[in-house]
């Protein structure tokens, strides 16, 4: 249709079995399509998805002349990215387009999690890097992305922080919503509806009438899997037919490290595949309603650190979505929902008790207990609702910020620069990639 130009750059995959980035961009690509024209550059290999926008395939730290990412920013009216590398940030700087970086996940607090086990020098090196990225991002967009009101005080507090925000823009815009919004992850405007087998079918040892407790995230060592394991051993002396599903499996590393992990604790526990049980790949993200429905609660636990506080955990919405009660340990912006609203229950980081007690207390309630909070709150985190700042965003028709910006830290610079000649020396002989960061 006839409207402005709209690339989403992914930072993930495009495909059939989508993680949370790439979720979060083909949903949101849904929405703005029936107001633009959208395509989505999703990191190769990428393809087409039914019902979204055209996809094209980029390599995320590959020229983007000889990718066609280039064209596609040139011609673009507006790009929504999450904070880029400082190869296609500069592009991003030279482009006419207006930018909105989407800064939904706490990315700093995320990686110094994610590199915890790591040395010392290799943490210097990726928390800087992330660092500089995100910084860079809020000094250089026009709009920014986030997905609850504490990240939006973060960021605020960061933007003051390296001087990009004046009192002129402030005067301009006394709230600063037109800078920086709320978008947060969202959920099908459309009830769920099974369409084949779920998790009993995946593992036969679970009956139909078994109480299914479904994690639903990703196992990673900043989230608490080992807790809500032994609160299984303690439930299941009081409830026998307990069955927690680890429902997904990432390939990076850092989560292959922690899912060992919580594999090994449930067989020292003699839970493993009598009580809980690990599927060992990815629910595709259209089949994800077929163990949703199926399930009696979703479970989430994480532990007391910064990535908790300013974390949004995404894949709880599902649970608002389907009707499913959430039990989730306390810290972040959802868990404080889930107790607000009588989502299900919140229980204590770390404590297996607390947690049992939590997914005691909504078994023994039952789904329906929960089913008219959950429908009442669904409608809030509906995609086509969640992304009207964007939509308000790219279909102004307001001419982007001047590109002259705050100034930048000399140090970022440097390293901004000795990057960018870096991968240019690089791209000079063919290669057009880098060991994971």
């Amino acid at each position: 249709m006839p409207g402005p130009r709209v690339l989403f750059i992914c930072a993930e995959p495009v495909g059939e079995r989508p993680l949370g980035v790439a979720i979060r961009t083909i949903e949101l690509a849904r929405v703005l399509s029936t107001h633009a024209d959208v395509t989505i550059a999703g990191v190769a290999p990428s393809a087409a998805v039914a019902g979204a926008p055209p996809v094209v395939s980029y390599k995320i730290f590959g020229s983007p002349r000889r990718s066609g990412l280039g064209a596609l920013v040139a011609q673009a009216d507006a790009v929504v990215a999450l904070p880029p590398w400082p190869h296609l940030a500069a592009l991003l700087r030279r482009a006419r387009a207006r930018v909105v970086y989407d800064v939904y996940d706490p990315e700093p607090f995320e990686v110094a999690e994610r590199l915890r086990g790591d040395g010392a020098a290799k943490r210097r090196l990726v928390t800087t890097l992330t660092n500089d990225r995100v910084l860079r991002a809020l000094a250089d967009a026009d709009h920014l992305m986030c997905a609850s009101e504490k990240q939006r005080d973060l960021w605020l507090g960061a933007m003051l922080g390296e001087r990009t925000l004046t009192p002129e823009e402030q005067y301009r815009d006394p709230t600063l919503r037109g800078r920086i919004d709320l978008v947060p992850f969202g959920i099908p405007a459309e009830r769920p509806v099974a369409s084949g087998p779920g998790a009993g079918a995946r593992f036969p040892q679970i009956a139909p009438d078994d109480e299914l407790i479904l994690w639903n995230g990703g196992i990673w060592a900043w989230l608490d899997a080992p807790s809500a394991i032994r609160a299984i051993a303690l439930l299941r002396e009081r409830r026998p037919n307990v069955r927690l599903v680890f429902m997904g499996a990432s390939t990076m590393p850092a989560a292959r490290r922690a899912a060992g992990e919580a594999h090994d604790l449930a067989a020292q526990l003699g839970l493993l595949d009598t009580h809980v049980f690990f599927n060992d790949e990815w629910v595709p993200y259209g089949q994800r309603a077929d163990w949703l429905l199926e399930a009696s609660c979703l479970l989430s636990a994480q532990t007391d650190h910064l990535e908790t506080r300013f974390a949004f955990r995404t894949r709880l919405l599902d649970g608002i979505w389907a009707g499913v009660p959430i039990v989730c340990t306390g810290g972040d912006d959802l868990a404080e929902q889930v107790e607000r609203e009588g989502l299900g229950a919140t229980a204590a980081a770390g404590d297996p008790a607390s947690i049992a007690a939590a997914l005691e207390q909504v078994l023994g309630a039952g789904r329906g207990a929960f089913s008219a909070r959950l429908a009442a709150v669904a409608p809030r985190y509906a995609w086509p609702s969640v992304a009207a700042p964007l939509v308000d965003w790219v279909t102004s028709g307001e001419p982007p910020r001047p590109r002259a910006r705050a100034a930048v830290r000399p140090g970022q610079r440097v390293r901004d620069a000795g990057f960018r000649a870096a991968l240019a020396a690089l791209h000079t002989v063919g290669i057009e990639r880098l060991p994971s960061l």
